[in-house]
């Protein structure tokens, strides 16, 4: 209170004599930033452009009732934005209507439905280096009263499109090993080099950012369809105890469910980017303001010892603030939103810096970002 008081008294001083040297927050930085693309009714997360500038979305029925699938409303969790304002079912709407809906109420509880050849919860949609186009489904959303069902098994997938003929190519489900019933599998990045796998056809790095807390990384062999976990809930890949982040000035709980006490964000392991020569992977939880690395070699180890070299091996990179929506550029720098300060930053990992790329009042939660001809972060906002 004393503070304030002197504060006030302050500026008040400086105003009498010179009223235009007090200093203010524009809350501007950076380049311009340009709408490109108005979202009406479903609440997206992901956003990611093609070579050719074909753009496409998600909306997480996990995250949003108005999202869900009830087998009768054909809600998309994955849509092309054909223009400004406007926007298609993709690859299709069939595979956007899971037979029944995206729950399944025959079970008791609820469970997120089990279709391997339908979307049910998508949470993230990323291009790789070929120009495929991978979705990432958690196989969970949530009931018209705020449940966040499980997954059952052929729920939590990733399931690669070609975008030459818009149609299906690959289906990856993951074990319920791999990812838990109480998993939210949150973002993907693509390693493509052949000399990774036996298959010569790369590994995918996957977050698993679940507010129930067996948080950690998941990583895939493209070639075989294989899959398992690292990182199993070590404090790293956690949300920060008691951890409460600002928003539009605004302290920001968490409500797990209907009749559901508030809590300090529990959101662990979410942003993620791989380095630009793919040997390290950083990432680092909503549920906190540190940034973490491994090199990628101790996550597709999958020896006797591995989980205690892989665990051994994780490196604090320091302070990024709140983000999400990671991306590496080729000259290494790692973007990521910064949702208190309406903005996004990038990270120089040669000397461990973060910077501010650009602040706009109308940025608030940055989930993605994605480079449009190695020039433009394109960005999705909530």
């Amino acid at each position: 209170m004393h503070f304030l008081t002197l504060l006030i008294a302050s500026l008040s001083i400086a105003g009498l004599s010179h009223a235009q040297d007090v200093i203010s927050d524009t809350g501007l930085a950076g380049p311009e930033v340009e709408i490109v693309h108005r979202y009406n009714d479903q609440w997206p997360t992901g956003i990611t452009v093609s070579r050719t500038g074909r753009r496409f979305s998600n909306y997480p029925p996990g995250l949003d009732v108005n999202n869900t699938n009830d087998g009768t409303n054909n809600k998309y969790t994955v849509a092309e934005l054909n223009g400004n304002d406007t926007e298609s079912p993709y690859p299709n709407a069939e595979i956007n209507n899971p037979p029944g809906g995206a729950i399944n109420y025959s079970t008791y509880p609820a469970t997120g439905a089990n279709h391997q050849t339908h979307l049910i919860g998508v949470q993230s949609v990323v291009l790789d280096p070929l120009d495929r186009l991978w979705i990432l489904d958690t196989g969970r959303a949530l009931t018209p009263d705020g449940t966040l069902v499980p997954a059952s098994y052929g729920g939590p997938k990733l399931v690669g499109v070609s975008l030459a003929n818009d149609t299906v190519i690959q289906t990856i489900v993951f074990p319920p090993t791999v990812a838990f019933a109480d998993s939210y599998l949150n973002d993907v990045r693509f390693d493509l080099r052949a000399n990774l796998t036996q298959s010569g056809k790369g590994i995918a790095y996957i977050t698993d950012s679940s507010s129930e807390g067996r948080n950690g990384i998941v990583v895939v062999d493209l070639g075989s369809g294989e899959s398992w976990r690292h990182l199993n809930g070590i404090n790293e890949v956690r949300a920060e105890r008691g951890f409460v982040p600002y928003v539009w000035g605004v302290p920001l709980y968490y409500v797990s469910g209907p009749g559901q006490p508030l809590e300090t964000v529990p959101l662990g392991a979410d942003g993620i980017a791989l380095s630009a020569d793919g040997e390290d992977l950083f990432w680092g939880p909503v549920g906190g303001r540190t940034l973490y690395s491994i090199p990628t070699a101790r996550l597709r180890d999958r020896g006797l010892n591995s989980e205690l070299l892989a665990q051994a091996a994780v490196e604090n990179r320091g302070e990024r603030g709140v983000s999400d929506g990671f991306e590496t550029d080729s000259n290494g720098f790692i973007y990521a939103g910064n949702m208190e300060q309406n903005g996004i930053l990038f990270y120089n990992p040669a000397n461990s810096s973060t910077s501010t790329f650009v602040r706009d009042p109308r940025i608030n939660w940055v989930d993605t970002s994605e480079w449009e001809n190695s020039l433009v972060p394109e960005k999705c906002s909530s």
